[in-house]
């Protein structure tokens, strides 16, 4: 894309897992760091968004090869609105059964309703300005016409430990929320869209899809837009020449990469700093170090023990890449999680624990190495599927050759900026 001391999965589990008769109460996915559909929660390991036809057959035929780099696909469920007692609007998933009506069923991969802070000028001398334009057309589109009420997040989603809004933009640090501002935003936009689009409660398809998350107790989450070009085979002239723009101004044509989101816990101050991708379309080279570094930051040191098992993911990512024959990506991200609690501090308590067990003069140094033998929990992961193409898939006509050069040159600049970042800061 916050659970009881940030994330006890378990605990936030038993509360938005509400089953209602057959149907699970679906919540915002408070996670959820980047892109525009909105993920939603539907247990402890599995989150769903929007089905888009294109991105469920991808899921369907991935490389056995590519799955340990991708979210596991779960299938399918209908979704469907729902009133509680209080007036509040709630999406409700149920059994997917082929021969119910849905109201996207069979429809093409449709862009997204226009917005009017998409034909705003990207120039980065005056992103500050656009930010604040953005953030006010999405807060008057949820307002314009009836207004639709969501669910009371911060009511449902205990949390010691909350999250604190950067605007990436003006610098500014807004109000603290118990959920990534970003995922509510986005949860907002996704009803009043379900909703200009359904008549007397039509159902929808979601995707269920792995949540990759669920093993992390501070997930810190880096989204990155990856490749050199966003738009689908099948966009029109004017998407086309809008996304090339969002290319040609950001780090996406220097790079092949730019940040879509991010979330990195902070253990001096116990919150959360987010960053969107508006902060991530205005920054140069230069800046796009300057936010890897901090997401590799937690307030008081850098974490010098992620680089290795990160590079090493990213290296064998960049190797199953290669081999994939006219696959592209166009509009794909990839996610860096890691666990943001702090290691020294969980390294003195495991050792610690450890000197209880055994006589301090007793204490083998097998036993004791084994205190830092344990690598830090990190995972890389692909996601966003819904402009992917390669040979045969859906009759497309437009048939590329060889890898996404575009996906492997955004790898090899992160890598090589990652090793910068590294070599620069060995001790």
């Amino acid at each position: 894309m916050c659970l009881c001391q940030t994330m006890d999965v378990g605990n936030y589990g038993k509360i938005a897992g509400v089953q209602r008769g057959r149907g699970v109460l679906l919540e915002p996915f408070i996670h959820q760091v980047g892109g525009h559909s909105s993920m939603m929660r539907y247990d402890d390991h599995t989150v769903c968004k929007p089905l888009i036809l294109r991105e469920h057959r991808f899921y369907e035929s991935l490389p056995p090869e590519m799955k340990e780099f991708t979210p596991e696909y779960k299938g399918v469920v209908s979704v469907c609105f729902e009133g509680d007692k209080d007036g509040y609007i709630n999406l409700v998933a149920y059994p997917y059964v082929e021969s119910e009506s849905f109201e996207q069923e069979e429809a093409p991969e449709r862009e997204q309703p226009r917005r009017r802070h998409s034909r705003r000028s990207l120039h980065r001398s005056s992103s500050t300005s656009d930010h604040k334009e953005d953030r006010h057309a999405l807060d008057t589109e949820t307002t314009e016409g009836q207004e639709m009420k969501s669910p009371k997040v911060d009511v449902h989603i205990p949390t010691d430990v909350p999250f604190q809004m950067l605007d990436g933009n003006s610098g500014l640090a807004s109000e603290c929320n118990a959920y990534n501002p970003w995922s509510l935003q986005c949860h907002k936009q996704q009803l009043n869209r379900m909703r200009s689009e359904s008549k007397d409660r039509k159902l929808h398809k979601f995707l269920l899809l792995e949540n990759v998350v669920h093993h992390f107790e501070y997930p810190c989450i880096l989204d990155l837009k990856m490749g050199t070009r966003q738009h689908g085979d099948d966009a029109s002239e004017e998407k086309a020449a809008r996304q090339m723009q969002k290319c040609e101004q950001s780090t996406s044509a220097t790079l092949g990469v730019r940040v879509c989101g991010m979330q990195v816990y902070q253990i001096d101050t116990g919150h959360y700093l987010c960053r969107n991708k508006y902060y991530g379309r205005g920054l140069s080279i230069d800046g796009f170090r300057l936010a890897l570094y901090q997401y590799l930051h937690n307030g008081k040191y850098l974490r010098k023990d992620l680089f290795e098992i990160i590079l090493g993911k990213l290296h064998s990512l960049r190797t199953v890449l290669e081999k994939q024959n006219s696959y592209r990506f166009y509009s794909s991200s990839l996610l860096i999680i890691y666990d943001g609690k702090d290691p020294i501090l969980e390294l003195r308590h495991k050792c610690l624990d450890l000197s209880i067990q055994e006589d301090m003069q007793q204490l083998t140094s097998k036993s004791y190495d084994s205190c830092f033998s344990q690598p830090p929990k990190v995972d890389v992961r692909m996601i966003d599927f819904a402009h992917s193409t390669f040979k045969g898939f859906r009759d497309d006509k437009t048939i590329h050759h060889g890898p996404d050069k575009g996906y492997v040159f955004g790898l090899d600049s992160l890598i090589d900026i990652l090793q910068q970042i590294r070599d620069e800061n060995q001790s």
